[in-house]
């Protein structure tokens, strides 16, 4: 019972995190990576974060399929934007 309940708390942490990513958009963002979503791939080199897969941080396209519909590309966003998901990414400090 533990076990299921560590996972549904995990899994809970990140649809919030991920909710509060996306709430740090802007409309001409949303639409940018609207626009993104039909792309069949990201530039070889590319910053994204999988919006599936936080806990992976910052990612750099290297060529292969990334699945589109889940990734937020940096180039989407404004650079202040990017900071802002940057600090939301980054680790709890330990106490």
């Amino acid at each position: 019972m533990l076990t299921t309940e560590l996972a549904m708390t995990d899994t809970r942490s990140e649809y919030i995190t991920r909710e509060n990513i996306l709430k740090l958009l802007s409309d001409e963002e949303i639409a940018r990576i609207s626009t993104a979503e039909t792309a069949k791939d990201l530039v070889v080199g590319a910053e994204y974060v999988d919006l599936e897969a936080l806990d992976l941080g910052v990612r750099h396209a290297d060529g292969t399929a990334v699945t589109m519909g889940h990734a937020l590309p940096k180039s989407a966003v404004h650079a202040a934007t990017w900071s802002e998901i940057l600090k939301h990414l980054a680790p709890a400090p330990k106490p």
